[in-house]
């Protein structure tokens, strides 16, 4: 049952922990935030922010999300459900809420989106090939 639960609703509540300053209020906006800064051979500086984090984090659970979808049973129907739900609550915090009026929160909305479609498209693609015709 645990393994139905979609990961997409781990940057969600990530998102909303730190949005809503429930770790702290460092004050300014908390997507901007360095964690790192990397010197490249060519003289440049990579900065790595949190809201750049939370996007690598959520494009790795898609991905882990999609190979799940390719799962066949009554476990996929429940994660589609459940990855729709998701969706439906990434949508209605971003139209509500003020903190989610952020291009990180609507790239992790999109991420959800891919994984409502890619679930069911995998679904209907792997029943087709089940699907014998005389």
């Amino acid at each position: 049952m645990l393994f139905t639960i979609p990961l997409t609703i781990v940057p969600l509540i990530a998102y909303n922990l730190f949005a809503w300053g429930l770790f702290g209020a460092g004050g300014g906006d908390p997507w901007l935030a360095p964690l790192f800064t990397v010197e490249m051979l060519s003289g440049a500086r990579f900065t790595m922010t949190s809201g750049d984090l939370m996007l690598v984090i959520g494009i790795v659970l898609l991905f882990v999300e999609i190979l799940k979808a390719t799962r066949t049973g009554n476990a996929s129907l429940a994660d589609h459900v459940l990855s729709m739900l998701v969706f439906v609550a990434y949508l209605v915090e971003f139209l509500i809420a003020a903190p989610a009026a952020h291009s990180v929160f609507v790239i992790l909305t999109v991420i959800a989106f891919v994984d409502v479609v890619a679930g069911f498209t995998i679904t209907i693609r792997g029943a087709r090939r089940d699907i014998g015709w005389g």
